[in-house]
């Protein structure tokens, strides 16, 4: 996952003919930044550089692409990560347990996509209110769909049906992005090295990358922001969240509209200690600005504003989490007065094909979208984003954020004061990015020991059927 050139030639091979979105067990070999749009064979890290005619900054932002994975957003690969130690380790077997996904989105979806290509039966644990895309999405996968009440920021309704699930049914395995440690790994070991990656490709003699903006959401992505650090001494890590539940920045709670991020509560694997600001995104700018980017009328006014139409066509790759990064980012490059010479990095997590609905109902909500709205809206929340609703973290600040992970944590889910507190310890995370290697290896000799991957070699690939297997 992290450099496909690593992938088996008689794999790599064998892709050619494999849909990105077909159920196929290839696929897994898919969940990597590296998928080439056109080839369906591997190439440079996918990444878009957003203009300064569009961001209003002389720093160089630029997002690396989710819609090029499998299932169309990069939580396929957080979901993976989940998986592998209970696959390689035994504790989890496809073929008579069933996996049950909780999410506020594309985690259970990318959850789904990795049971179907292993064989086995899906549970999705989402909010009812998250896009109708999602749902239809996963009823065509064939998983298991239980809605539960409110939008995305109500994941203790998730957290309830997870407890509901383990006293009902023996046969099933949650994985829980918001406390599973292989979420954190993924992205430190894969979406780190990615940006690592984009950033030699494109920076020139004196450049710097100075920062890793990531949405809260499960805390997963800001691992990468951890990686990062290791390799650029003095890169910063923004933590962003919806200003509607602002409960980093204030403590705060509430419901939003940005779907996927913002949960009302702290995730246990958000290695807080290392998190350098925090900044709240108006849930309106993002939709407002959902608009811009997909509307005739915005692609007009954007053109009249001077930003190259080979940007504007590549706009819809941001669905609206990925404009709430878009946003976080301009704002830390504006707090810290980056510069031309300096990259902030973030993720465009998935598209606006999983947002289509959303543009007609803001449609029916607010009428045609204007050339006149979009000149508002370019003026308002790009020309004007700035540095309110953000924090610059001291010590202090990063541990009464980490203690807030108590009242989830310990109180609700189960954990223990002793295991919050090995938490802000930097070693428990050293050590943890130290079992990598070891992952590997275990993820090697699996392969070996069932003897997949020579069965591939020979061209005798598993055959599955959707939701089953055989």
């Amino acid at each position: 996952m992290r450099d496909p050139q690593t992938v088996d030639p008689a794999v790599a091979d064998a892709l050619k003919s494999v849909d990105m979105q077909a159920v196929d067990p290839l696929n897994l070999f898919r969940i990597t930044w590296n998928n080439h749009p056109k080839t369906g064979g591997f190439g440079p890290v996918n990444a878009l550089e957003i203009p300064s005619q569009l961001t209003g900054v002389p720093a160089r932002i630029v997002g690396l692409i989710g819609k090029h994975f499998p299932t169309g957003a990069h939580k396929v690969g957080a979901a993976f990560g989940c998986l592998v130690p209970r696959l390689i380790s035994g504790e989890f077997d496809p073929t008579t347990q069933r996996a049950v996904w909780p999410s506020t989105g594309n985690y259970c979806r990318g959850g789904a996509f990795d049971s179907a290509l292993l064989g086995c039966q899906a549970v999705a644990i989402l909010p009812e209110e998250m896009s109708r895309e999602r749902f239809r999405w996963l009823e065509s996968i064939g998983a298991e769909i239980i809605a539960t009440p409110g939008c995305e920021s109500n994941v203790k309704e998730i957290f309830d049906a997870c407890w509901e699930i383990r006293k009902s049914r023996p046969e099933a395995v949650i994985f829980n992005q918001f406390d599973e440690f292989g979420n954190y790994l993924w992205h430190y070991g894969v979406t780190g090295p990615a940006a690592q990656s984009a950033f030699r490709r494109m920076a020139a003699p004196g450049d710097h990358l100075a920062a890793w903006v990531g949405a809260t959401g499960s805390a997963g992505t800001l691992a990468t922001g951890d990686y990062l650090k290791h390799q650029f001494p003095g890169c910063k890590t923004t933590a962003a969240e919806a200003l509607q539940c602002p409960t980093l920045l204030l403590a705060g709670f509430g419901g939003h509209r940005i779907e996927g991020i913002g949960d009302k509560h702290i995730p246990w694997i958000h290695n807080v200690r290392t998190t350098d600001v925090v900044t709240a995104i108006d849930d309106q700018a993002t939709m407002r600005l959902l608009r811009l980017f997909n509307e005739p009328a915005g692609s007009a006014e954007l053109a009249r504003r001077g930003v190259a139409d080979e940007t504007i066509q590549a706009l819809p790759l941001l669905g609206i989490s990925s404009i709430c990064n878009l946003l976080a980012a301009i704002k830390t490059a504006r707090y810290f007065e980056f510069d031309q010479n300096d990259f902030l990095f973030t993720s465009f997590t998935d598209s606006v094909e999983l947002y289509r609905t959303r543009l007609v109902e803001l449609e029916k909500e607010r009428g045609a979208y204007t050339e006149r709205d979009a000149a508002g809206d370019f003026e308002r929340y790009l020309c004007g984003a700035s540095t309110d609703h953000l924090k610059e973290l001291r010590y202090l600040d990063r541990k009464a954020i980490h203690n807030l992970k108590y009242f989830t944590w310990v109180e609700q889910q189960g954990k223990s004061v002793e295991e919050l507190n090995a938490l802000w310890r930097p070693s428990f995370w050293e050590s943890l990015a130290a079992q990598l290697p070891h992952w590997d290896e275990k993820i090697a000799a699996f392969n070996r020991d069932t003897g997949v991957l020579a069965r591939i070699k020979s061209g005798h690939t598993p055959e599955h059927q959707m939701g089953g297997r055989k």
